[in-house]
């Protein structure tokens, strides 16, 4: 009769443990590097989710906005607030081009470097540059009357005249007009007055009114450089009662 025999020799025991630590140490390999993988990828979904629905860095292209905001700034929008609260009076506000307000820019970042900086823009690690994106100051809102310009050349908002000596830079009076607000809309101009292709250089379109749709989010904070860093709040005067009763939806 055949008896099936054991080899419990010691070279035996000693391979079978080499054996099961080869094995516990590839599975705790694999496990390690899935647990990685799981959460970089939480990660990375709730910054793109954050950078969807909260906020959103930008940097700042031109000098439409000086002394407020300089070239090369990153601020960051508050995408939430706008979402809450609509588009509010004297705000610094990103919104997409609203069309031919801006030149078409080609990008021509190729290959890997060009897939990793947007993969970083689209989870918010790097500012976007898409070049569509504008940033301008919320002068009016729908049923505003927004005037240019009175003796002193400052510009009258439903009536008031706005003292914006504290923020703004230059002129205001290159373009005369006198336009209400369309609904759903918001007037717009640049801080730096006589170098801001804003509002007052599109009124054939819609009054020189951008759609609230187009609105991306607030400005609330200057991230970058550091030696810049501040929080940038609505000036007072736009608090102004006045203001608001002199609408005209809100008559």
């Amino acid at each position: 009769m055949a008896v099936s025999a054991h080899d419990d020799s010691p070279t035996s025991a000693a391979g079978d443990r080499a054996a099961t630590v080869k094995s516990k140490k590839k599975s705790s390999f694999l496990r390690s590097a899935i647990e990685f993988v799981i959460v970089v990828a939480v990660a990375l979904a709730l910054a793109a989710g954050i950078r969807t629905f909260i906020v959103q860095p930008f940097y700042v292209p031109s000098g439409s906005m000086e002394q407020t905001l300089q070239i090369d700034d990153r601020v960051i929008a508050s995408k939430i607030t706008t979402s809450i609260s609509g588009v509010q009076r004297g705000e610094i506000m990103v919104f997409k081009d609203p069309g031919n307000w801006l030149p078409i820019v080609e990008r021509n970042i190729e290959g890997w470097r060009g897939l990793v900086a947007s993969a970083a823009t689209f989870v918010g690690l790097l500012p976007s540059d898409s070049g569509d994106d504008l940033v301008k100051r919320v002068i009016g809102i729908e049923g505003d009357r927004v005037a240019c310009c009175n003796e002193s050349g400052q510009i009258v908002l439903n009536g008031v005249a706005l003292d914006e000596t504290a923020y703004i830079d230059g002129p205001t009076d290159q373009i005369l007009f006198d336009v209400t607000v369309p609904k759903n809309g918001f007037f717009v101009m640049g801080d730096n007055r006589g170098n801001s292709a804003d509002s007052r250089f599109h009124l054939e379109q819609n009054d020189g009114a951008v759609p609230v749709q187009n609105a991306v989010g607030r400005v609330f904070t200057v991230v970058w450089p550091l030696s810049r860093l501040t929080i940038e709040t609505i000036p007072e005067l736009f608090g102004n009662p006045a203001i608001a009763a002199g609408n005209e939806f809100g008559k």
